[in-house]
């Protein structure tokens, strides 16, 4: 039940509904001039960006080419050795540094808005002229002022957040793949 009423709430501001639309021709813009979508999160942020980033290169609603999109977390030798050796907190900052360029989009999940290694990795993505994008409960944390746009959750709960960051993933790769394909 509290599941359906935070979703119900996110649906129904229409603050946050032109918020989305507005991620999404971000994202479009980004993709359209060749650029690539990176996305970073810790635990179900992790899964919950490995999946956007899953429907976004494999598909969504139809069949179409892959688009660019990386979850940065997927590769476990280096984040072992970064966070060894340099501290987990710049596991995604390194990355982006490494990778990222001008133009690309970095999403930053957090249900607290205060996980530290996304926050260095969106202040990372600033520096280097990366859109960046942040999806957080409802107060934003941290992450909220490193956003070029925020979306924040109407809820405190970490489960009922994680839900609705899937259902924002998921209606944006839906408004992706219609604004690059017209399907």
């Amino acid at each position: 039940m509290a599941s359906a009423k935070v979703k119900t709430d996110l649906c129904a501001d229409p603050s946050t509904i032109s918020t989305i639309a507005a991620c999404a021709a971000m994202l479009t813009r980004v993709l359209q001039r060749g650029q690539r979508i990176y996305l970073c999160g810790n635990g179900g942020s992790a899964a919950d960006a490995q999946h956007i980033a899953a429907e976004l290169t494999g598909r969504f609603a139809f069949d179409r080419p892959a688009l660019s999109a990386e979850a940065l977390h997927c590769n476990t030798s280096y984040l072992t050795a970064v966070g060894n050796d340099y501290g987990y907190e710049f596991i995604y900052e390194r990355l982006v540094k490494g990778i990222g360029r001008s133009g690309d989009a970095l999403i930053g999940l957090s249900t607290s808005g205060n996980s530290a290694n996304v926050i260095r990795a969106l202040a990372a993505a600033r520096d280097l002229g990366m859109e960046t994008i942040s999806l957080t409960g409802k107060n934003g944390g941290n992450m909220r002022d490193l956003s070029d746009i925020w979306i924040g959750v109407p809820s405190d709960a970490t489960p009922r957040i994680q839900e609705a960051h899937i259902l924002i993933g998921h209606i944006l790769c839906e408004f992706v793949e219609e604004a690059m394909f017209k399907h």
